[in-house]
């Protein structure tokens, strides 16, 4: 999800802009893992323009541009569907879509007996009027129906974000006469993604580390996405620890020290709390008896954390992506 662009096609450990950068390279470079890439090439396109015919893929410089657009939309909270879209030259991504059907059905394990989802827009249209009405019966009933049929992720990626963005639009466009509106939906949201049912999957442990442990930055009060993310944790089975917002820095220290955590997620809205000497004293973190001690690994989330990025962080753009990228940790 950088923001910084290429030297002529060139970056650490690739070749000329000819050969192409590795998919390895191109995962560092972007702070993203390299399984997002491939999930992003089968679910949106998003694959290299020219394919060699041996196995290992190179990504050309206007491919780089292309995928450094689509993190740059999705760190801003664009849903990854519009994201690709816009990387890729279609319609600009913050008018009022949500991805097709076909989008929102391929997540980690997803749940057995899922519902195949209909038309996102009028998900979303029926959720947006009964928040306009102040209906929280309504929104209530639609949303923990939206989770029990399609899950966490598609509930979250397909109606949820782009319903609260439409919202919020509508808010900045009439003054101040929706705000009570935006306040009542987050908060509806919340209760519904803090009782979501789980797992799917079966009850699992990390095979390396405790449990994950998500938290916001010091100053952070946004955490929504955070929520969601537990909530997506809870429906695979995987055990996290949920701090919630503006977690001090000595007590996110102990808590990590106690818990010995597989990874630890970092939330961060905006780039004034994005507290990068914390992210870094995290990583650095280690418990364990001398001689084999371990670290864990650190998930910078949000869209404060867009630009330079933090030697061995990932910084998933998405839910989606960062429930991949932990499932992958805790299996080892």
């Amino acid at each position: 999800m950088g923001d910084g662009r290429s030297d002529q096609g060139r970056g650490p450990g690739t070749g000329s802009a000819e050969a192409g950068v590795t998919t390895g390279a191109l995962a560092r470079r972007l702070g993203v893992s390299p399984t997002t890439l491939r999930s992003w090439d089968r679910r949106y396109g998003m694959g290299p323009a020219v394919r060699s015919g041996g196995r290992h893929r190179r990504w050309t410089p206007q491919d780089v541009a292309m995928l450094e657009e689509m993190c740059r939309l999705t760190s801003a909270g664009v849903p990854a569907a519009e994201a690709a879209r816009a990387a890729k030259g279609r319609p600009d991504p913050l008018t009022p879509e949500v991805g097709s059907a076909a989008d929102g059905l391929e997540h980690p394990s997803p749940a057995a007996g899922a519902e195949p989802f209909g038309d996102p827009r009028q998900e979303c249209k029926g959720l947006a009027r009964a928040a306009v009405r102040l209906d929280a019966p309504s929104v209530d009933d639609q949303l923990t129906s939206l989770v029990e049929r399609h899950g966490v992720v598609v509930g979250w990626e397909e109606v949820m974000v782009p319903t609260l963005h439409a919202v919020g639009r509508k808010w900045e466009s009439a003054g101040d006469r929706y705000v009570e509106v935006e306040h009542l939906l987050s908060w509806q949201i919340s209760r519904v993604l803090h009782r979501a049912s789980g797992p799917v999957v079966g009850p699992r442990s990390p095979a390396t580390g405790g449990p994950i442990v998500l938290a916001c930055v010091p100053g952070e009060q946004h955490c929504l996405p955070l929520e969601a993310l537990h909530a997506g944790l809870v429906e695979q089975g995987l055990p996290a620890r949920m701090f919630g917002p503006a977690v001090p820095p000595e007590a996110l220290t102990a808590a990590v020290r106690r818990l010995g955590p597989v990874a630890v997620v970092l939330w961060s809205q905006t780039r004034s709390t994005a507290d990068r000497p914390l992210a870094r004293h995290i990583a650095a973190t280690a418990w364990g008896v001398k001689g084999a001690r371990s670290h864990p690994a650190v998930l910078l989330g949000g869209p404060g954390w867009a630009g330079r990025q933090e030697p061995g962080m990932l910084r998933p753009p998405g839910l989606r992506e960062a429930l991949t990228t932990l499932v992958s940790l805790a299996e080892g």
